[in-house]
């Protein structure tokens, strides 16, 4: 459990619905707030009958969707053109334009997924990838197309469970974090399998190529 989670939940009991807006809209900025918890305990108080729970899922869709926003904007607007100066031909790039081009490629086809997943499962990383995504110049209807339902996972999920669970929300929140790093983990792996297989294959190809040749 976060040390600061005490103090946000007392917090958001006080001043209720505002608050929770104001936490989930600076979260998705980037400001680390243990908000995936902080649902878990308000659906638990919805549960007991101090919020609605309906209200409480539209605010935290609606913040979420906010506040990623402003990290795409924030990408879009500053973060490509970083990217275009540092691979300008006048000063001595770090990067290509060809580098460039193939990220922000690959980037709009498998991007979509990226901004989905770190919604809801992979969370931690969300405001990252909404800033990747606006200097990747991600197109923004894409964006928004997969923004908007996985913030909707993201605030059902929690909110749920924790109305389901009421008093045991934080042991689920333990739960619910393992599964989440277990996930993460699992990816990592088969990302990198994939690469070995990727290379392997034009290693290969490059060592067949001479004898098609011949």
């Amino acid at each position: 459990m976060s040390t600061f989670l005490p103090a946000l939940l007392n917090l958001l009991q006080q001043y209720g619905y505002p608050m929770l807006w104001v936490s989930m809209f600076v979260a998705a900025i980037g400001i680390p707030l243990p908000m995936g918890l902080a649902l878990l305990a308000m659906g638990a108080f919805a549960a007991l009958g101090d919020f609605n729970i309906v209200l409480l899922a539209v605010l935290t869709v609606s913040a979420s969707v906010c506040g990623d926003h402003v990290g795409y904007f924030i990408g879009r607007r500053w973060g490509s053109k970083l990217l275009n100066w540092l691979a300008h031909p006048k000063r001595q790039r770090f990067i290509s334009l060809h580098m460039i081009e193939r990220s922000r490629a690959y980037f709009n086809r498998r991007g979509g997924w990226a901004v989905f997943l770190t919604r809801f499962l992979f969370s931690a990383l969300g405001s990252i990838t909404n800033l990747l995504a606006g200097t990747e110049l991600f197109p923004y209807r894409h964006f928004l197309f997969a923004d908007i339902p996985g913030e909707a996972l993201g605030a059902v999920i929690p909110l749920s469970l924790g109305f389901i669970f009421a008093t045991s929300w934080d042991a689920v929140g333990d739960i619910v974090g393992a599964i989440s790093l277990l996930a993460l983990a699992l990816l990592v792996v088969i990302f990198l399998i994939y690469r070995l297989v990727k290379m392997a294959k034009d290693v290969k190809a490059a060592e067949s190529k001479p004898e098609d040749e011949l």
